[in-house]
Parts: C-alpha cells; structure tokens; sequence
C-alpha cells in the first residue's frame, strides 16, 4: 500500500507522512504515519494491528492446518521454533479469525466462469448432531463460487448459497448440474429463475444425476476427496456453529487460492477464474492485506 492510499484515521485527511517506526518485541519494526492536518500519529490496520505475533508465523499455521496437519502437530512445531504463544488453541482462533477476515473480500469477487456449476452437500457432524456443507463449483475452472456449513438442508438455506453463485458468476451459466435431493427445483426458481425443467424459455437447464444410477460428476468428488483429506484431522468440529462455518469458509478460500490443480495444468482455480488478481507467494497474506483495503 502506497502512502497515497492512506487517510488519516481521526480526520479522514489525505495529507500523510512517514513518522518513525515502532518498536515491536515479536513482529519487528511497525511503520508509524503521522496526519499534518490534525496532528494524529498512527499505524495502518494491515490485517495484524495490535496482533502479538510475526504475520508470517501466523499464515504459516494457516498453511499447515489446511495443509493436513493437525492443530496439536501445529502446536509441537512451534513449541520447538517459536515457543511464545505456540497453544493449539491459540492457532484455532487465529485460523477463525483470518479466514472470516479473508472471506469478507473473496465473498465479493467476480469470476470468469464456464457454462455449468454443480452443486453438491456433503455430511459433517459437531457436538453430536448432523450439520451440512453445502457447495457450488464451475466445472471449468475447479473454482469453488458459493459454499456454507449448515445445520439442515432447508430450501431457505439451499438458496442463500445457489444466491451467492449466482452473484459471482452473473448471467455466464446456462447449466446447473445437481443430484437428486428432492428441493432443489425449487431452489433453482429462487435462485436462478429456473421456471420448470420442460420450460425451454428458463434461462438455465437443471440437469439432475442420480449417483446411484451413473455416478456423481468427478470433478465435484475430487473437490470433496480433498476436503475430507484436509477435515479428516479436525476429528468433527467441538465448537460453535460460526466457527465451524470459518474453519470451512477457509477451506474454500485454501482451495480456489492456494492449492494448485493438476487438472487445470498445475494452476490454482483463481489464476483461471480470476486471472486479474495478483497474490504473492505467500496466498494468506496477501489475500488478508488485501482484505484490509
């Protein structure tokens, strides 16, 4: 971020300075601003403000554990490289917060995509009750659109996420491919304004595959191989429903930006699906600074 961008925190002016550094005991030198038209000191919110740990420690935590590494492995490896704040605990909340944090702007964005989405759910228990995630992926790219971690499959919950495809890919789908969960239909209208499935004027086809007829869309199967992969080491999820809906929210945000694809030679379904979007080597951070904007 160039100093250009920067207004003044207390009045809102563009007239900003350079003003020192601020001496941190774990996070290093923090850039101070200082605004010439009122005076006010200040140091940008970068994502990390007030924050006690190094960003990098924490993006890496967040690498590891969609990686496949569990929270108290997480934990070990710090406890023997960085011991200070090192409790797997600790590393579930910055996880929680970050991927919220990140989804604020990921949530927004608009995709280039193919001509079908397909939408599938997938079972997850927490506290000992059957909860759901719900997903919407372009074929074309691999890129996730749209996905939730509910408590039930209810038409209202089903339409809120075809909604949110819908917003990020506008009027480029004409197929949308579904299993045959009774609903769905009627979450098509609501969503996509799908009229009746013999209705040729309806702006899209509903294109229903029994799995136990010819098989599930492969591409979708390896979306979820990959999850269970990954979710396999949370052991079902101890905490809240929100929480539960960020530690999912940051697989989505870990497989569209991070995570490369053979299938899409070797690229992440964001250089495909939004190719003007410029991420570092370090996808984490950059996404949460760009988040912060």
């Amino acid at each position: 971020m160039s100093i250009q961008d920067i207004s003044c925190g207390k009045c809102n002016g563009k007239n900003i300075k350079k003003d020192g550094v601020r001496e941190t005991k774990n996070r290093g030198e923090v850039q101070r601003y200082k605004c010439k038209d009122c005076s006010h000191r200040f140091s940008i919110d970068d994502g990390f403000w007030k924050m006690k740990n190094h960003e990098y420690k924490i993006t890496s935590c967040m690498n590891l554990y969609y990686s496949g590494v569990s929270l108290r492995k997480i934990q070990e490896h710090l406890q023997m490289f960085s011991p200070k704040n090192s409790h797997y605990s600790t590393i579930y909340r910055w996880i929680v917060k970050y991927a919220n944090m990140i989804s604020t702007l990921t949530d927004n964005l608009q995709v280039q995509s193919g001509q079908e989405l397909m939408s599938d759910e997938m079972e997850y228990h927490r506290l000992g009750e059957q909860n759901w995630f719900v997903d919407v992926m372009d074929t074309t790219t691999r890129y996730v659109v749209a996905s939730d971690y509910m408590k039930s499959r209810t038409i209202e919950n089903l339409t809120r996420v075809l909604k949110k495809g819908k917003l990020a890919t506008g009027e480029q789908i004409k197929v949308i491919t579904t299993d045959g969960l009774k609903g769905y239909e009627r979450v098509l209208k609501k969503s996509f304004g799908l009229k009746t499935h013999w209705n040729h004027k309806s702006p899209i086809i509903h294109n229903v595959v029994i799995a136990s007829e010819r098989g599930f869309n492969h591409k979708i199967e390896r979306l979820h191989n990959t999850i269970r992969d990954r979710t396999k080491i949370m052991r079902g999820f101890h905490g809240s429903l929100e929480s539960a809906k960020a530690i999912m929210k940051g697989m989505e945000i870990y497989y569209n930006f991070v995570r490369k694809h053979q299938g899409i030679d070797n690229k992440t379904p964001q250089e495909e699906a939004i190719p003007e979007l410029t991420l570092s080597t370090n996808k984490w951070l950059s996404l949460i600074k760009l988040s912060k904007r």
